[in-house]
């Protein structure tokens, strides 16, 4: 199969769609890999590193997306991406549909196949999502201690406090990936950390992260006091596929004291907060209530070398298989599969 890894063009998005060690994997499989110039040169990697393994490299985009079949990228088409797109393209990349009506409704008019990075599962879980929402749960906490400073508009806290002064208090919901490790880096920075969530076994996890840790199940009223105190609030929910549920209402972020902040990490999938909107790196934060928010919709591409080395070790057992023929009938690559050749077929795409 003839495979494209094109340049990312989503503000402030350096990560490529596959690591030259991930190309050289398809080429032994007897593909074809071209790249996009300087697709990689945002994580460090060089053309002549690709050209080192096999890849061809190519001028433009134009030429990328007209001489190959499959697509691989990290962020959803925008722009004129999508007038690149065609009926007999497959697109393997993150999608996020669900937030997104308007960018399903043009892929479907192209005719395309999609296979949506959020949505390939295995066993339950979902393998190529899960280093990003790792990475994206670090940053968050790390990203909100920062936001807390006094000089960027904070209530001029310390996070992990000191003695003779309070910890600064955390409220994480949802601790699956994102969350999980957003409760393990507030924790390991001595904050006081409240993580909420439905299912037993993970509070049981999040417990064993430190005494200055507390799993509570999310019952409203305890999640309303919880939110009032908090320093930041971590939304972190997440169902495969569709919108995520919104659980914190504007009236709750106006209950929040002034310079708190709000780190949306379900933003790509809608936001789990009332107030959140989409924002880019170029203008990260904006406040509702005197509560910054930060919905930033690629969080790991601020840290794009770490990011695609980790995307790329999890998508290339899936990128080998699809491009197998027949490969989009194995099932975990069925699982991922948003449209077939314009047609919706994920059930949390249908009828939204």
């Amino acid at each position: 199969m003839r495979i494209g890894i094109p340049t990312e063009i989503k503000t402030q998005e350096g990560r490529v769609g596959l690591v030259p060690e991930a190309c050289s994997e398809l080429i032994r499989a007897g593909h074809t890999v071209s790249l996009e110039r300087d697709a990689g040169i945002h994580s460090g990697f060089a053309n002549s590193e690709y050209e080192s393994v096999g890849v061809n490299i190519v001028p433009d985009a134009e030429t990328l997306y007209g001489e190959n079949e499959l697509i691989i990228k990290v962020k959803e088409p925008i722009g004129d991406e999508i007038e690149l797109l065609r009926e007999g393209h497959l697109l393997f990349s993150f999608l996020h549909f669900a937030a997104d009506k308007s960018l399903m409704a043009r892929l479907q008019q192209r005719g395309l196949t999609t296979v949506a990075f959020e949505t390939v599962e295995r066993d339950g879980q979902l393998p190529i999502l899960a280093p990003m929402s790792d990475i994206a749960g670090r940053l968050g906490v790390q990203i909100g201690s920062n936001l807390l400073y006094r000089p960027q508009g904070g209530k001029g806290v310390l996070l992990g406090g000191l003695p003779a002064a309070e910890r600064g208090r955390v409220v994480v919901l949802g601790t699956g990936h994102a969350g999980g490790n957003a409760v393990r880096m507030a924790a390991a920075l001595g904050a006081e950390v409240v993580a909420f969530d439905k299912k037993p076994e993970r509070l049981e996890v999040m417990r064993e992260y430190g005494n200055n840790v507390t799993a509570l199940y999310p019952y409203s009223e305890k999640v309303d006091k919880e939110i009032r105190n908090a320093d930041i609030v971590v939304g972190a929910v997440l169902i495969t596929g569709a919108r995520a549920p919104v659980l914190v209402s504007a009236d709750q972020v106006a209950s929040m004291r002034e310079g708190s902040v709000i780190i949306d990490i379900a933003v790509d999938q809608g936001g789990c907060v009332e107030t959140t909107r989409p924002t880019s790196y170029d203008e990260p934060t904006y406040e509702v209530s005197g509560v910054t928010h930060f919905a930033v919709t690629n969080m790991p591409g601020a840290v794009p070398r770490t990011s695609s080395q980790a995307l790329s070790a999890s998508l290339i057992p899936y990128a080998l298989k699809i491009a197998e023929k027949g490969g989009l009938d194995d099932p975990s690559i069925k699982s991922g599969i948003n449209l077939r050749n314009g047609e919706i077929l994920h059930p949390a795409l249908i009828g939204i």
